[in-house]
């Protein structure tokens, strides 16, 4: 009879550990799933295939086949003299426009622009890639 009751005694702790692990279980699920909606499919975009930038794509390609290599498409540029061909940042840019038309700028203008280089040389002295 003892050994039974102990078998029982067993038994019944194992019932109540499982019980306390499907409980524990219960808790961490996240309980019914969500159902998922299903919209229609949606319009596609209007699109201008004909807007400025996509219709002059590639009018200068063929300047050197054509016109046997004189004239170079940065020549045919419309733009300020200083950013005709240029690649580089801020600072460049403006050091580059102070150099090439600075004699010729109005006071203020010329002010204005030595604040932003002065401002944007510390910048980039105290942050930048070289530190």
């Amino acid at each position: 009879m003892s050994v039974l009751g102990g078998l029982l005694r067993v038994g019944a702790s194992l019932c109540q550990s499982a019980g306390t692990l499907l409980n524990t279980a219960r808790t961490i699920s996240t309980g019914t799933c969500c159902q998922i909606r299903m919209h229609a499919i949606p319009q596609l975009k209007k699109v201008d295939r004909w807007t400025e930038k996509r219709n002059m794509f590639g009018v200068y390609d063929n300047i050197g086949i054509l016109g046997e290599f004189n004239a170079h498409p940065k020549d045919l540029i419309m733009a300020p003299c200083w950013l005709k061909g240029f690649k580089g940042n801020e600072l460049q840019r403006l050091i580059r426009k102070k150099r090439m038309v600075g004699d010729r700028m109005m006071t203020m203008d010329r002010h204005n622009l030595e604040k932003r280089i002065k401002f944007l040389y510390r910048r980039f002295n105290r942050t930048g890639k070289h530190r």
